[in-house]
């Protein structure tokens, strides 16, 4: 597939999805559009079980394009903010797991998008926040719910409110990322935990992942009752009779 400001390749079961939008990979239309086209693509190839998301350059994703967003309508403010929005959630929603290699800022969209994501590594030397309030805006790509979500309502609204960016240790610090490494460390850690992932039970990593997103959307009850019977969907999929018998075996697990 054709795209102008992403990089999607895919290799050894790994998806890769590299924002290429110099100087700082600012999202615009276009990029947002381009992302959802990406995740359809990724949804479609049954040889992708795990995405990564990162930057070139010195960036992830530095925020929104400025000069395009000053000249919006209230009406085109909402259409973008509806495009990203239905990007975002093909991100989180799609059945693959999906890692954010977080290789230099992450600002208003661009800490959006890790929010998206499944599991974040963060390089030592970025930045992340949430800075849209000192622009007179909101964050607009679901910002206001994932980060709560994920840190506590507290943590978020100060860093919504004061618009700080903090640093690895600090994210790290308060559970907006899992693992923080060394820059030249950060797309082997991605990798390496790309390729653990890829070699579990594919539908097992899918299922798992959707009885998570399900449960924190409903209470405990619910959530359980829907593990239950995505536990039970497991069996008819082959993958427990094949690693329970590779465990016996003490042989690495053959998927089909």
């Amino acid at each position: 597939m054709e795209f102008k400001h992403v990089i999607v390749t895919k290799a050894e079961g790994i998806g890769w999805l590299r924002f290429n939008r110099p100087p700082v990979n600012a999202l615009n239309t276009e990029v947002v559009l381009e992302i959802e086209k990406a995740f359809d693509w990724f949804a479609s190839q049954d040889d992708v079980l795990v995405i990564v998301l990162t930057g070139e350059g010195k960036a992830f994703v530095a925020g929104a394009d400025i000069p395009e967003m000053s000249g919006f309508t209230p009406l085109q403010a909402r259409v973008f903010a509806q495009n990203g929005h239905r990007a975002l959630a093909k991100m989180a929603t799609i059945e693959k797991p999906v890692i954010a290699a977080i290789n230099g800022f992450a600002l208003g969209g661009g800490c959006e998008l890790a929010l998206a994501c499944d599991i974040r590594i963060m390089s030592e030397a970025a930045k992340i926040g949430q800075p849209e309030v000192g622009l007179g805006l909101i964050p607009g790509f679901g910002g206001t719910q994932r980060l709560a979500r994920l840190v506590g309502p507290g943590i978020a609204k100060e860093l919504i409110f004061t618009a700080d960016a903090v640093d690895a240790a600090e994210a790290l610090r308060i559970g907006l990322v899992n693992k923080v490494v060394p820059g030249d460390k950060l797309i082997a850690t991605a990798t390496e935990m790309a390729k653990k992932i890829a070699a579990k039970g594919p539908s097992a990593v899918r299922l798992a992942k959707s009885c998570i997103n399900r449960g924190l959307d409903t209470d405990l009850g619910t959530g359980n009752a829907y593990e239950i019977e995505a536990f039970g969907v497991c069996f008819s999929s082959g993958e427990p009779a094949e690693g329970t018998k590779a465990f016996l075996e003490k042989r690495k697990a053959k998927w089909s």
